[in-house]
């Protein structure tokens, strides 16, 4: 299966951008929900990770805009697609969490083990 390689690439962005482990925690809940949801397929998996970490990122981190157009930059790099593609992704994947970006800590706490641990 891809996922778990996705995973790996969407943490090593987030350290090459020096994201909080938490801020990968909270991109790893939501990519979970997005496969538990069926919304997941071979066209759109990249860019719903991509849209993760990005909304994971600005609802998590005190981002600059510099910071946010890096990001950007990293993730259209590493995952292939199209910038203007992902911003678009980003409201597609909101809508599929029902807005719901806050997470409960017990959702997040043991990805966030798990990579603290890694480290």
């Amino acid at each position: 299966s891809p996922l778990p390689s996705l995973k790996r690439e969407m943490r090593n962005l987030s350290e090459e951008c020096s994201l909080e482990p938490v801020t990968v925690s909270m991109a790893y809940v939501y990519f979970e929900k997005l496969v538990l949801q069926g919304k997941l397929n071979k066209q759109n998996r990249k860019l719903c990770a991509g849209a993760c970490v990005l909304l994971a990122a600005k609802i998590s981190s005190d981002l600059r805009k510099h910071e946010v157009k890096h990001l950007i930059d990293k993730l259209e790099e590493r995952f292939r697609f199209n910038r203007r593609d992902l911003i678009g992704f980003e409201f597609t994947v909101l809508v599929a969490l029902e807005l719901a970006l806050y997470l409960p800590e017990n959702q997040v706490l043991p990805h966030y083990r798990r990579l603290t641990q890694q480290s």
